[in-house]
Parts: structure tokens; C-alpha cells; sequence
């Protein structure tokens, strides 16, 4: 029973990571610019976040559960500025790739888990997601191990998203000269504004 339940949590991990937003944009223009390893080490980032959440639905600790989306205005609210600050950025980068990306040294991986961390925490509303998953999947009724089992399937079932994502963008990686990498960051820059917008907007909306 709890090795089902942990392939179903696995599921859910790559079901929830796999819809390219925001998160995902950011990680395929890390990897193009930076290499696989900070690309897939962002992903991790989102996976941790995943799985920080998912424990909190799993263990049902309601007074964290209630915390967090308490502060679901604030965290939006920083949420966009971050987002749009990113996208700022890609925007004024000066691009560069094939041989000059590969050349490039790559930025620290803490700070590249740390960034997309902050940002999926942003949204904590994933706990409520995540408890009603995971009760329906009676995490809670299948044994003391169960929802430590569950979190743990969430974040492989992520992480092995992210791998497989990083590790394909990588394969095209030197072929993206360096007016095509500033294509891909001003691409990724405008839509990354797009979505701190639209943030914004849902904050302000309240």
C-alpha cells in the first residue's frame, strides 16, 4: 500500500511540475544561458517548495496550514516584485550562446535553488491543493509512514521533471548562437512581466 501510494504522490509531482509557467520558463532560460546543472538545480528548487508544502497538507498541521494562507496577499505581493524584477533583468541581459554559453561561468547553485524556492513558496495556496490530495488519497488512514512516503514521492515525481527538462534543454544548448540566446531572454523576460503582472493584478484585486 504505501509503495502505491508513493508512485500516486510521484504523479502528482510530475503532474504539478509539468505545466510550463513561469517556473519552468525561468529553469529552460537558466540552462540554455548557464548549463544543465543550474538549470536542473533551479528546478529542485521548486520540487523543495513542492515538498514543503505537501508535508504541511500531509501531516495536517492546520495552525501552519492557516498561517501560510493568511499571508497569501503579502507572499503574492512579493511574489510579482520578484517575478517582475527577474524578467527585468532578462530583458537587459546581453544574451550569449553556442560556444560563449558554454564558456560562461555558471552562477552559485545555492543561489539558483534559492531564487525559484522563494518564488513557488509564493504561492501557498498549493498547501490547500495539496490536502485535499492527499486525503483523498487517504495518506493519513494508510499507516504512520504514509504521509512522509507521500512528500517524498511529491518531490521525486518533481525533481525527476526537472532533470529530464534541464537535461533536454541542454542537448540543443550549443546550437543557440548569441542573438538567438538573446532572443530566448527577451522572450523570457517579457513573459515573466507578463505573469508579475497579472500577479499584481490578483493582489491589488485582493
Amino acid at each position: 500500500m504505501d509503495t502505491i501510494l508513493f508512485f500516486k504522490a510521484a504523479l502528482i509531482g510530475l503532474s504539478v511540475a509539468a505545466p510550463v509557467g513561469p517556473i519552468g520558463l525561468l529553469c529552460i532560460q537558466r540552462t540554455l544561458a548557464q548549463g544543465r546543472r543550474v538549470g536542473f538545480v533551479s528546478g529542485l528548487g521548486a520540487a523543495a517548495a513542492d515538498a514543503c508544502y505537501g508535508a504541511v497538507g500531509a501531516f495536517g498541521v492546520s495552525a501552519l496550514t492557516a498561517w501560510f494562507v493568511a499571508l497569501r496577499s503579502p507572499l503574492a505581493l512579493a511574489g510579482g516584485l520578484f517575478l517582475g524584477w527577474m524578467g527585468w533583468r532578462m530583458l537587459r541581459s546581453r544574451g550569449g550562446g553556442g560556444e560563449a554559453a558554454v564558456a560562461r561561468p555558471a552562477r552559485s547553485g545555492w543561489a539558483a535553488f534559492a531564487s525559484v524556492l522563494a518564488l513557488t513558496l509564493a504561492n501557498p495556496m498549493t498547501i490547500v491543493s495539496f490536502t485535499a490530495i492527499f486525503a483523498s488519497l487517504g495518506a493519513r488512514g494508510a499507516g504512520a509512514a504514509s504521509p512522509g512516503l507521500m512528500v517524498a514521492g511529491v518531490f521525486v515525481g518533481s525533481a525527476a521533471w526537472w532533470l529530464g527538462l534541464s537535461m533536454g534543454v541542454a542537448a540543443v544548448r550549443t546550437r543557440i548562437d548569441a542573438r538567438g540566446m538573446r532572443r530566448v531572454d527577451q522572450f523570457a523576460g517579457v513573459v515573466l512581466l507578463a505573469f508579475a503582472l497579472y500577479q499584481l493584478r490578483r493582489w491589488w484585486a485582493g
